[in-house]
């Protein structure tokens, strides 16, 4: 466990800090809720907190070289438990949990604190949930429960207003684009178009404004997917291309990509039509009441509804390409001018 490299971002210090603050004051929180988006480094700070409470160092925590920071590093501290989805599981299970709720019991092997981690707790089944309730409530002495969540509503309220919140936000563009340019591939392996800031921006544009997801990007090949798509919309706006064809070529070629991008200019659009001037994609539901919207902008929250569905579905048996041309079809008054 490299705990130490969420000091390496950057958009995490402000977080950091106010931890460090809180340990010193002797107010860190028991439980914590970590809401992010993927590809912010949810789970690097996750593991830089337990480091925190865990260290033995008196100053400058985490250390990374006393004893429990080499236990963690190893990925065996007996204080450290983490519980996440189990391989092709969809649910974290509530056996899962009791497991969890039983070591949390224990005293400290270390003498120190325990820490309890659950990755993807919005995957929690209702009866983990409830049965987790207890010990949200009272988690015991030096006890830190950390929980990592997209932010989403399907988090049970009851564990959420049980947690303090810390809520984990894309950098701005600059100094996400300057971060990746720093840290991508070195010169010699991509193309020169590659290494300008446009092409980075098209990486960070695809990852919603994640830099450590831009970062899994070629961004050649991701500066050329953004031309195609940006030529396919005005196409399908205009209506000199056929729909057929379109969702047959997205199918066969980069699908994922290609809807997380769709997903992105859907949620622009929708951000443009609101009056809002923020770009990036949020990755909370995008909604109002439909009495409330324009025929125009009802158009687009259909479309993005639809969209994020087909994502859900695409690892399935789904017949991705009739799925696609049913959803640019059904979205033909949201694409138009």
């Amino acid at each position: 466990m490299d705990f130490l490299s969420a000091d390496a971002l950057p958009w995490l210090e402000e977080a950091q800090r106010r931890l460090r603050e809180s340990l010193a004051a002797d107010r860190l929180p028991h439980s914590c809720l970590l809401l992010s988006a993927p590809g912010l480094g949810a789970e690097l700070l996750a593991n830089w907190m337990a480091a925190l409470a865990l260290c033995d160092s008196p100053d400058n925590r985490p250390c990374g070289v006393c004893p429990s920071c080499a236990l963690l590093r190893s990925d065996s501290h007996p204080d450290f438990h983490v519980v996440r989805l189990e391989e092709d599981a969809k649910q974290i299970k509530i056996d899962q949990v009791r497991e969890l709720i039983g070591d949390l019991s224990l005293k400290s092997y270390r003498r120190g604190y325990k820490v309890g981690l659950i990755e993807g707790a919005e995957t929690l089944n209702v009866n983990g949930a409830n049965a987790f309730l207890k010990t949200l409530e009272e988690p015991g002495e030096d006890t830190l429960l950390v929980l990592i969540a997209r932010p989403t509503h399907r988090l049970p309220a009851t564990i959420a207003s049980r947690c303090i919140r810390l809520v984990l936000r894309p950098p701005p563009k600059a100094a996400a684009v300057a971060w990746l340019k720093a840290r991508g591939r070195p010169p010699d392996a991509v193309s020169a178009a590659s290494r300008t800031e446009d092409a980075w921006g098209a990486a960070l544009d695809l990852a919603g404004g994640a830099p450590l997801l831009a970062l899994e990007y070629d961004p050649a090949e991701t500066a050329a997917l953004d031309g195609q798509m940006q030529a396919a919309m005005r196409a399908l706006a205009a209506g000199t291309v056929d729909v057929t064809l379109i969702a047959e070529q997205w199918a066969q070629s980069n699908l994922r990509e290609r809807l997380a991008w769709l997903e992105n200019w859907i949620t622009r659009c929708a951000h443009a039509y609101l009056g809002e001037t923020r770009a990036a994609q949020s990755a909370e539901p995008v909604r109002l009441p439909a009495g409330l919207l324009k025929p125009k902008i009802r158009s687009l929250f259909e479309l993005l509804d639809g969209l994020r569905d087909l994502r859900r579905l695409a690892s399935t048996n789904v017949n991705q390409r009739l799925a696609l041309e049913a959803l640019l079809l059904g979205g033909w008054t949201a694409l138009r001018p």
